[in-house]
């Protein structure tokens, strides 16, 4: 028995082999939750390029791992910047396996980067909608479901470091990971009484194969002889000497989604090796 036993997750943008949405998958699966993986299923526009989504078949391979560990697992694509597909997805995790009790917006654009005088309004409406809305939209139709069923539930986006500090050619994504701050401190506020909590989960750089491209690419932009020497110099300024595991964010979700973690609302917790100290 796990302390997740019973309780069915949903986790969005978890569609992707060695992603932060697997990974957190699997750690709420070890626990005994039953879980439901969500990605886009196929790329649509400039938000969603196929080398940066969640395809319907790598969805399945991963609910089909989840389920060897004996709990039960479903898939459902929805794009995040949909409510009425996020409301299906919350339909989805209680017809399926009965009951909604954790879900993790997950889903989010960190592969559109480019100095400022670059940024279309196109780029940054693609950030904006999926990173700050879609988290709305999912914290929206979680609660609405948690509410009715009346016994309270546990909401946990996955921001970034980003949402603490400012980084060049990320202007979007950062305004994004900010405004998700200042959403989960109202969230909180109204969900409190129904015994609802929602946080964010802050990682520094996280090598998946997002974070893989945002290697190449940051390492071109601060001149580093090479990506190596990139990643060594990143690891240098960390505290711990190391860039993040998709396991460390998995753990502090699981955390938040805990019962230990019952009286923690409104957070943005800090998971940077000490990278980020506020």
């Amino acid at each position: 028995m796990g302390r997740f036993s019973g309780k069915t997750a949903v986790i969005t943008g978890s569609g992707r082999r060695k992603g932060l949405g697997e990974a957190i998958a699997l750690r709420l699966a070890a626990e005994g939750a039953n879980i439901v993986i969500s990605d886009i299923g196929k790329a649509a526009d400039l938000a969603t390029p196929a080398e940066h989504i969640g395809a319907t078949d790598e969805m399945e391979a991963i609910a089909a791992d989840i389920r060897k560990t004996g709990v039960a697992a479903s898939t459902k694509v929805c794009d995040v910047r949909d409510l009425e597909q996020m409301r299906a997805l919350a339909r989805h995790a209680v017809d399926t396996h009965g009951s909604l009790d954790i879900w993790v917006n997950n889903a989010g654009i960190g592969y559109i980067m480019k100095p400022l005088l670059d940024v279309t309004a196109d780029d940054w409406r693609a950030v904006i909608d999926v990173n700050l809305t879609g988290c709305f939209f999912g914290i929206k139709a979680a609660a609405e479901v948690m509410v009715k069923a009346g016994k309270g539930g546990r909401i946990v986006n996955i921001a970034s470091q980003a949402a603490k500090s400012g980084f060049p050619h990320a202007q979007a994504y950062t305004s994004s990971k900010h405004g998700l701050v200042g959403l989960v401190r109202s969230a909180a506020i109204e969900l409190g009484p129904h015994a609802i909590t929602v946080n964010n989960v802050c990682p520094n750089h996280v090598t998946t194969g997002l974070g893989a491209w945002q290697n190449e690419y940051f390492s071109k932009v601060v001149g580093a002889a090479s990506v190596d020497d990139y990643l060594k110099a990143m690891a240098e300024r960390i505290p711990l000497k190391r860039p993040g595991k998709p396991e460390d964010t998995a753990k502090a979700v699981a955390f938040l989604c805990s019962d230990e973690a019952e009286y923690i609302t409104a957070e943005s917790m800090n998971v940077s090796g000490g990278e980020e100290p506020h």
